[in-house]
């Protein structure tokens, strides 16, 4: 089981607009310069988010992107079914036709395992992500710089 590209952009790109969302709707080409992610695979991403509730869209002038609920109540493992991306860590993608049609020797463990995944993920919501010291330090070094290029 490995997570791609889909899922952490997903994840970045909504934590990027929660600590960014008392600034109003958010538009994507500011979050795609902030986080280094190409605009088209943001527009590709936030149409499935958009679809699974996570986000809403704000047309017209001064529009772009919010989320559609909380921090507090938006979670890594929804972010990351949203845009279908898998916690699967069975080879049978949890079919249990991993083994010649039956279920190999290792199935449930690694079923468990993929549960255990999905659980923690469940628990870490964008607001304690936000929390994260890393987070929180490289939102000051955003305000500073942002400081440093109005003076």
């Amino acid at each position: 089981m490995r997570l791609t590209t889909k899922g952490r952009y997903a994840v970045t790109a909504m934590l990027d607009l929660a600590l960014h969302s008392s600034a109003g709707p958010i538009s994507l080409a500011c979050i795609s310069e902030r986080q280094g992610i190409s605009l088209s695979y943001l527009e590709q991403l936030f149409s499935k988010l958009r679809k699974g509730n996570l986000v809403s869209s704000i047309r017209g002038p001064g529009g772009g992107y919010q989320l559609s609920h909380e921090s507090c109540d938006i979670n890594v493992a929804q972010i990351i079914d949203a845009v279908n991306e898998s916690i699967d860590a069975t080879n049978c993608g949890g079919k249990g036709d991993c083994h010649a049609g039956d279920i190999c020797l290792t199935h449930h463990l690694w079923t468990d395992l993929s549960n255990q995944i999905h659980q923690f993920l469940s628990d870490i919501s964008l607001a304690k992500l936000m929390m994260r010291k890393e987070v929180v330090m490289q939102q000051k070094i955003e305000v500073q710089n942002l400081n440093f290029s109005q003076n």
